[in-house]
């Protein structure tokens, strides 16, 4: 279980999923624009879109991305060689800054998926073996379908929540 946790929480995942989106995005910019390097406006449109590649691939809730303003501000932290405009190493570092609080949602979603469901499932079927009518069924369920089940039953609770 801890493998698969690092492998979802650790912060060389993180580190690679960044740096491929990022690359990614970069690139894209960079081809489009004809430019080495990205102005504040293809900065603005590779926030965007490294947004949304993150709204698409990563599971919990939906990211806004940030305002002009604050990417503006952001820009001109991360702009270290003072040329106005964002290589591609200070891009890279401009979005894990930007990121940061996205990965951690992220993460705290995959725990409580990953860790508390099947352990609120445990307790449940403990729970209600007792109970008349209901304790014969959860006691014929194997636990790893009931398990499953309840997960699911979280999992569900968590994405409906969100859409509110």
């Amino acid at each position: 279980m801890g493998q698969v946790l690092d492998k979802f929480h650790g912060k060389e995942w993180r580190k690679k999923q960044i740096r491929k989106i990022t690359d990614t995005v970069f690139e894209r910019i960079k081809n489009q624009s004809g430019r080495a390097t990205l102005t504040f406006e293809d900065l603005y449109i590779a926030v965007l879109l490294v947004y949304n590649d993150i709204n698409k691939h990563l599971p919990g809730p939906h990211f806004d991305p940030p305002s002009k303003d604050r990417v503006r501000s952001m820009m001109q932290e991360c702009d270290l060689n003072l040329d106005g405009e964002i290589n591609h190493e200070e891009f890279v570092k401009f979005i894990q800054q930007l990121t940061t609080d996205a990965f951690i949602v992220v993460s705290q979603g995959l725990l409580v998926t990953l860790v508390v469901a099947p352990t609120v499932a445990m307790a449940t079927k403990k729970a209600t073996e007792g109970v008349p009518g209901v304790g014969k069924v959860v006691q014929k369920l194997p636990t790893s379908i009931y398990a499953s089940l309840v997960t699911l039953g979280i999992v569900w609770f968590q994405t409906s929540r969100e859409e509110i």
